[in-house]
């Protein structure tokens, strides 16, 4: 009896043994490492990356005004309008009369619309993709669909053209970033009202036909 019961004794010993080397071989299970892949979030929000939205990416905020869009444009309105006039029609090179900026939908980009008059009275409004400065798409328009006071004459006469009040306009509003420009009747010349983007806000400014910035 002691004979078998020593023996009972000393077999649960090795099978105890055996199952505490085996549990010390098993590796203890990892940490999980952190991911580094991208966060997806930060492409949706590039308020979380570090760096200022592209115009493209700002409409992303439906909430947004255009003003508040238009501040985040790699293309200024002036460059813009550059570019659009460089664009001739017939032989012709025209003049900037009107330009809009506009947030992207389903069809255009973030982008510039700028009308052209031509000598010939031909008025084209041509697109310049806001992030780019590429001219997109061309239209041709119907000049008194959008100008019913002006003529083509008052803009050819001008003493101060589009581009000129712009960049008086920028130079009133220190800091600011002219986006849309529309034109009006004044005596028998024409007006400029320049809309600026601020850092909290816009403003208007208008050019007299004399180059003169009036007071708000």
């Amino acid at each position: 009896m002691k004979t078998t019961a020593f023996r009972l004794t000393a077999a649960a010993g090795l099978l105890a043994l055996s199952a505490g080397l085996a549990a010390a071989q098993t590796p203890a299970p990892s940490t999980p490492t952190p991911s580094t892949t991208t966060n997806p979030d930060l492409t949706k929000n590039p308020e979380n990356t570090g760096r200022a939205p592209s115009a493209t990416e700002a409409t992303q905020d439906k909430n947004l005004k255009e003003w508040q869009v238009a501040k985040s444009a790699k293309i200024g309105l002036a460059q813009a309008i550059a570019t659009a006039e460089g664009k001739a029609e017939d032989n012709e090179k025209g003049k900037a009369i009107d330009a809009d900026f506009e947030k992207a939908d389903g069809k255009n980009p973030a982008h510039y619309s700028i009308k052209v008059v031509y000598p010939s009275g031909k008025l084209v409004e041509h697109g310049i993709n806001a992030d780019t400065g590429e001219l997109y798409k061309s239209e041709n328009q119907p000049f008194e669909r959008y100008f019913t006071r002006l003529k083509v004459s008052d803009f050819q006469n001008a003493k101060v053209s589009l581009k000129d009040a712009i960049a008086l306009a920028e130079q009133k509003a220190a800091g600011g970033k002219a986006y849309e420009a529309e034109v009006e009747r004044e005596g028998n010349a024409v007006e400029y009202e320049i809309k600026v983007a601020l850092t909290d806000r816009e403003q208007e400014i208008k050019v007299g036909p004399d180059g003169k910035v009036k007071n708000d």
